[in-house]
């Protein structure tokens, strides 16, 4: 369609006068402009100070040479590629330098006369805008969607290279009809990321359906999920399933391992055939739904077990998300506890600022079996214990800390685990003559434990986990050490040779 303006339009508004390429080098956020090939034409301030990466190095390069992006991840080539805009998509994305940008990104395709012949792209840095920006809180999002969620990928907490990976493909995922699984232990959030998905891909303007296969009495299920028709049994009526009501949408299969195997044939038909038939009746009704299940534990095991069929395996477990449990996400646990202290803060009229430094090393080596969820119980507990006292420490805690509270504060003490695991190696020699003084120990016990850690992650070439396997120690705990002695990693990565 031709640009209408009135022909008595001021100067300003003459389209041949303006220079809009500067107008864009001075707006805040990111731009980009490709030729169809995703050749940068266009790269302005914004975007060479969110990526870090100088315009002349970007000037005239393709998209995928300066990100880890291909035709098929990249925004661009997707808005070039389909013709179609794609407005304010949550974007994980990696320059090739390796920093990582949490964006929110629209792309346009650009037509001269009626010839699609590029794209434009505005970038927002999503973590520069919720700092800069004043926002609402989480509970405004969670009582304004309107179609069954509460939760965003903007929800979830954690910077870590690691979580952002898993994102990155959840969102990718979430642009696409397959069906997704999503692994991981009860309490790591995996509805969270089922809405999120559902947030983020073509379908969320539907309604998310849920259900949870475990709460549900087994010969109950197959009627919620399919329908039933009346007459069917004592009681029944014509009713939808769930399937029916997540036509178009998404429908999230919760604890698929305990719905019965003789059920999962059915739902199986109902995956090849895109029909259903309601209990009762003969009549085939067409679906179209998106599915993402849960398993809380590896698929592989559940099918050897006989709690999942092989077949439908293959049909769900399409695309997989794995979501790490608590106990190897510890490099989160400061922001996962700020969360929930500020979330706890509003909801119970509490000041509290965060908490002692002796809870900080329990949580990081506590194996936590409940997870995230466990995580924001404990502090949601504590919160109501501390009163105005502002910092929550181990007398805030209750009876309820069954695993916490049995352990010896020897095995949670990272020193005292450190010093054990490394046994002998930090002892002095019986022949040594040296005065051995309390505090000379302690001195010479530290100094051996940083070059215990550093020789052994000089011989696993920086890897942290091969590291912790010669330390005999966890990974976690071997994170809290480099850390706390402030220790990087990357310094022990030797260059590969030529």
């Amino acid at each position: 369609m031709a640009i209408q303006h009135n022909s008595s339009a001021p100067a300003i508004l003459d389209m041949d006068r303006i220079d809009f390429l500067s107008v864009l080098d001075r707006l805040d956020d990111g731009v980009i402009i490709t030729d169809l090939n995703g050749i940068i034409l266009f790269y302005n301030k914004a975007q060479s100070k969110i990526d870090d990466i100088p315009l002349d190095d970007a000037m005239g390069r393709n998209v995928t040479d300066i990100y880890e992006l291909n035709c098929r991840t990249s925004m661009v080539m997707q808005c070039i590629t389909h013709k179609a805009s794609l407005k304010n998509k949550t974007f994980f994305y990696r320059t090739c330098s390796g920093k990582v940008i949490n964006s929110i990104t629209s792309c346009y395709p650009l037509y001269t006369k009626g010839q699609i012949n590029g794209a434009i792209c505005f970038v927002k840095d999503y973590e520069l805008l919720r700092r800069s920006t004043p926002m609402p809180s989480r509970d405004f999002f969670h009582t304004n969607v309107g179609n069954g969620t509460r939760f965003r990928f903007t929800d979830i907490i954690g910077s870590s290279h690691q979580l952002k990976e898993i994102i990155s493909i959840a969102q990718r995922a979430a642009d696409s009809p397959s069906p997704i699984m999503i692994q991981g232990e009860t309490g790591t959030g995996k509805e969270l990321f089922a809405q999120s998905i559902h947030n983020h891909g073509p379908r969320r303007e539907k309604k998310f359906i849920a259900i949870n296969c475990a709460a549900i009495p087994h010969d109950l299920l197959e009627g919620m999920l399919f329908g039933t028709r009346k007459g069917a049994f004592t009681g029944a009526l014509d009713k939808p399933g769930l399937f029916e009501m997540a036509h178009g949408s998404t429908i999230f299969l919760d604890e698929l391992l305990a719905m019965p195997v003789n059920l999962q044939a059915k739902l199986l038909r109902v995956l090849q055939d895109k029909r259903v038939r309601r209990l009762g009746s003969s009549k085939e009704i067409q679906v179209d739904v998106k599915i993402i299940s849960s398993v809380n534990q590896n698929p592989r095991t559940s099918i050897s077990e006989k709690k999942l069929r092989t077949d439908l395996y293959y049909r769900l477990g399409v695309v997989i998300i794995k979501i790490p449990p608590l106990s190897q996400r510890l490099d989160s646990m400061g922001e996962l506890v700020g969360h929930f202290i500020k979330k706890y803060n509003t909801r119970l009229g509490t000041n509290v600022k965060t908490i002692s430094k002796e809870v900080m090393e329990l949580f990081h080596a506590y194996q936590w079996p409940g997870n995230i969820r466990e995580l924001e119980h404990l502090i949601e507990g504590a919160m109501n214990m501390v009163g105005q006292e502002g910092v929550i420490g181990m007398q805030h805690f209750g009876p309820g800390l069954d695993g916490l509270e049995k352990m010896d504060p020897a095995c949670y003490d990272p020193e005292t685990v450190l010093f054990n695991a490394l046994g002998a190696r930090l002892v002095p020699s019986v022949n040594d003559t040296a005065p051995l003084v309390a505090e000379n120990f302690i001195q010479a016990q530290k100094q051996q434990e940083e070059t215990a850690i550093k020789k052994a992650l000089h011989q696993a070439n920086g890897n942290v986990t091969q590291a912790a396997i010669t330390l005999g120690i966890s990974r976690q705990l071997l994170h809290y050490k480099l850390k706390k002695l402030k220790v990087r990693r990357i310094d022990f990565i030797r260059d590969p040779k030529p």
